[in-house]
């Protein structure tokens, strides 16, 4: 480790504890990935990456995972979120409080996806420690290793193919990747929580503050 618990941006990366709180409800039977979830006039009016949802649409918890893990779609995440606790804000409490039971001391959140914000902040150490938990939850989803899939969006009637394809790289470039979630901003740069599994060992890696797309992932091999 370097610098390993050093409060940083942690843009989309953000998202691993979104989608561990889902997969967590999922799990105790407080909700299913076929759960019907209106998109919401604040969900649809996210900026960034998308899956450019409108008010009023409707999708099942799965394919909103589907978004989040593969395209980052920030819109998906406040969909979630919405679903789950009824509002944004009451889901990010349970994010801070999930990040305390797992010993995140150096991590604070503000939003369900990363988007810049003051006093939102987390580190590699912390990042690693909360994609362990997802990854525990994550067998059988095909969302952290599907390298492109389609998804249809759109209101009834005027619905269009929208493609998917994950921003981990690493998917397409390394055979034994499991996940698991790329992220960026001006203030972050580019970071990364990448996971592998071969010959019984499981790593995570975790990269936060890349100058470029590529540095995120050059070591890997």
């Amino acid at each position: 480790g370097q610098n390993e618990k050093k409060e940083l941006a942690p843009a989309s990366v953000t998202k691993i504890m979104t989608m561990l709180l889902v997969l967590e409800a999922v799990d105790a039977g407080k909700i299913s990935l076929e759960d019907s979830v209106t998109v919401s006039e604040r969900a649809a009016g996210m900026g960034g990456s998308q899956m450019y949802m409108e008010p009023g649409e409707q999708h099942t918890m799965e394919e909103l995972m589907k978004g989040i893990a593969m395209v980052s779609a920030n819109d998906a995440c406040v969909a979630a979120a919405e679903h789950i606790s009824g509002s944004v804000e009451i889901f990010v409490e349970k994010m801070n409080q999930r990040a305390a039971e797992l010993g995140m001391e150096n991590t604070h959140f503000v939003n369900t996806n990363g988007l810049p914000a003051s006093n939102h902040y987390s580190s590699a150490y912390d990042i690693a420690l909360m994609s362990r938990e997802l990854l525990a939850h994550a067998d059988g989803h095909s969302w952290f290793t599907t390298w492109q899939d389609t998804i249809k969006v759109g209101l009834p009637g005027k619905e269009t193919e929208f493609g998917l394809t994950n921003t981990n790289k690493l998917i397409r470039q390394y055979e034994y990747a499991t996940g698991l979630k790329t992220g960026s901003t001006g203030k972050a740069k580019f970071c990364v929580s990448a996971t592998a599994s071969k010959n019984g060992v499981d790593l995570i890696a975790v990269i936060m503050g890349a100058e470029d797309s590529k540095s995120r992932f050059k070591d890997a091999v």
